[in-house]
């Protein structure tokens, strides 16, 4: 099944397709950004055989990458001033259902922003809008 495309940015964001290029991993996986603000990044990840486990089903661990991948964005668009870069030192996953099919998409939203940590939260959802899994992430702010 084909992933339909991803909504535009909006208007004076950031390029979210930039992404895939800070985070080569998530080309590899084959996940598109839609968004990309302080407030918000989204991506999706479409079904497909190469990310699959046993039965058919998309792999936990490339739903965790696309989240781990959102959250860390998210996380980025979010440093204090002065800050270098983040990275994850706690991650949380529940999974609530499996995905054979369509796309998943992790939309990731801070918590709390910090002057040391960044709290992300992530829901991911299936093409039906469905929650596939909520994503608790703690980004530690790398400082110069």
């Amino acid at each position: 099944m084909s992933t339909p495309p991803p909504p535009p940015p909006a208007p004076g964001a950031p390029d979210p397709a930039t992404l895939n290029d800070t985070m080569p991993f998530t080309r590899t996986i084959g996940a598109t950004f839609s968004a990309y603000t302080a407030a918000e990044v989204r991506a999706r990840l479409g079904w497909s055989e190469s990310v699959c486990t046993a039965g058919g089903l998309l792999h936990g661990g490339a739903v965790m990458a696309l989240a781990d991948s959102t959250g860390a964005a998210c996380a980025f668009m979010n440093l204090p001033d002065g800050a270098q870069g983040t990275t994850t030192i706690e991650s949380k996953t529940n999974f609530l259902r499996g995905v054979r099919a369509g796309y998943v998409e992790a939309t990731s939203r801070p918590l709390h922003v910090g002057r040391t940590v960044i709290v992300v939260e992530t829901d991911v959802r299936d093409d039906k809008e469905r929650l596939v899994a909520r994503v608790l992430q703690t980004q530690l702010v790398l400082n110069g």
